[in-house]
């Protein structure tokens, strides 16, 4: 078994193993892969700090583990990956023999409350991509970028996967790429169409390379200011950096986008359905914990729909004394 002194930074050799198993055996997604390393390597750092060994871990350990990432005021949706990636691995070592027990199978896995970013605004959205005025290339891509998340409601991750022939400017469609390499065509509006084409003929040719370094590079909707594939981490700071020039701070993230766009299409009277589609989303669950649907809107579909109600005026002051659930 690998020894707890390993060079710091180093992951033991079972953990690895571990990752190429998802990788191979299980087809994980490479940012499923990299939030399991992330998780697994904060994991093996902790283990170290308290000289204990892989092979001698046990249950009390992996709660005090959770415990510590509790205190350490980590976000319960970060707690309850790493708790899962945890456990995991301890099922793979003890599936392949490396260990006699499985240290997490008694391990609960912590539950997320159940809770929404709070979309923006329709005015929120338009007075953060209109804050983006330049002619700059940096200006055009920043702007594409706001409003192919907000007019599409990809991922983060997502967007900056788009290769050009995933562009269809003329039939104003768009090819995405989601969790599990599962494949949906979206939708363009006329706003995004007209700052991709901005940015397709005035931004991205200043970023090309004479020599591009990676063919995925070339074939790249965005690029960085170097003439490589935009990271996710670049989008995001994007994102963040025009968010804090109109006064949004940390109320705006990539996926608080994504949200305003399914919120906003509902309020406007969208099928839920049209909406899980554009989303991506295998269950219509998902789309309802992610799209929170106005009271307003419900209560005037029901006003202009139910029998008994058409006509009367329903509505939330009717009810004394109680407050309408929202549908999430």
């Amino acid at each position: 078994m690998t020894d707890v002194d390993l060079d710091a930074g180093a992951l033991p050799i079972e953990v690895e193993e571990f990752l190429t198993w998802l990788t191979v055996e299980r087809g994980r997604a490479r940012n499923t892969l990299e939030a399991y390393r992330r998780d697994l390597r904060g994991y093996h750092e902790w283990l170290r700090a308290r000289g204990v060994a892989l092979a001698d871990v046990r249950e009390p350990d992996i709660v005090d583990f959770v415990t510590h990432l509790r205190t350490a005021g980590k976000a319960p949706s970060s707690v309850k990956r790493a708790t899962v990636a945890v456990r995991s691995l301890h099922r793979f070592l003890s599936d392949e023999g490396v260990t006699d027990v499985d240290a997490g199978a008694s391990v609960a896995t912590p539950r997320v409350p159940s809770s929404l970013p709070k979309a923006l605004s329709e005015a929120e959205v338009t007075a953060l991509i209109e804050s983006v005025t330049g002619d700059e290339p940096v200006d055009l891509r920043d702007r594409a970028i706001l409003e192919v998340l907000y007019g599409t409601g990809i991922r983060i991750s997502e967007l900056v996967g788009l290769s050009l022939a995933d562009v269809d400017l003329d039939g104003a469609l768009l090819r995405a790429f989601g969790k599990g390499s599962k494949e949906r065509i979206v939708p363009l509006g006329r706003p995004a169409r007209r700052a991709l084409a901005a940015w397709f003929d005035r931004g991205r040719p200043a970023f090309e390379p004479e020599r591009w370094a990676r063919r995925g590079d070339a074939e790249a909707v965005f690029l960085n200011t170097r003439g490589g594939r935009l990271s996710r981490a670049g989008a995001w700071l994007v994102v963040k950096k025009h968010g804090d020039r109109v006064g949004l701070g940390p109320r705006l993230t990539p996926h608080v986008l994504r949200h305003s766009c399914a919120t906003h299409l509902l309020d406007h009277g969208a099928d839920i359905r049209a909406v899980q589609e554009l989303l991506g989303h295998v269950s219509i669950s998902t789309t309802q914990v992610y799209t929170k649907v106005s009271t307003e809107r419900l209560w005037r579909v029901y006003d202009e729909s139910h029998p008994r109600a058409k006509g009367r005026g329903v509505g939330t002051a009717a009810i004394s004394g109680r407050r309408p659930r929202t549908v999430q």
